[in-house]
């Protein structure tokens, strides 16, 4: 699947939220880590100026996770297709997002 994404899109966008969503032990997480080390990943930080367009996107879709929204947002921003296991709460953000599950 990673062959697959990096192929369509050139790089792997990965919000800084999600990362520290998982990673919680870094040394015994070895193959999460070196993904995340890859050229071809890219983590992206949750700017001030973010903050305030994932407030609104919250409120207009009275939801409440900023993790989400962020992928949502990063995203948007860049064209790229939501890798997600649970569709259900980005569907809400943004239903018309191009969707991958896995």
């Amino acid at each position: 699947m990673l062959t697959a994404i990096r192929r369509r899109s050139g790089e792997v966008l990965i919000p800084a939220p999600v990362v520290a969503q998982v990673i919680r032990n870094p040394a015994r997480q070895v193959i999460l880590s070196r993904f995340l080390q890859q050229r071809h990943v890219q983590i992206v930080p949750l700017r001030a100026e973010d903050s305030f367009v994932i407030g609104e996107l919250l409120g207009r879709t009275r939801t409440s996770d900023v993790v989400d929204a962020h992928v949502v947002l990063c995203a948007q921003r860049a064209g790229h297709t939501v890798v997600t296991s649970d569709p259900t709460d980005i569907r809400r953000l943004a239903p018309d997002i191009p969707l991958l599950l896995v």
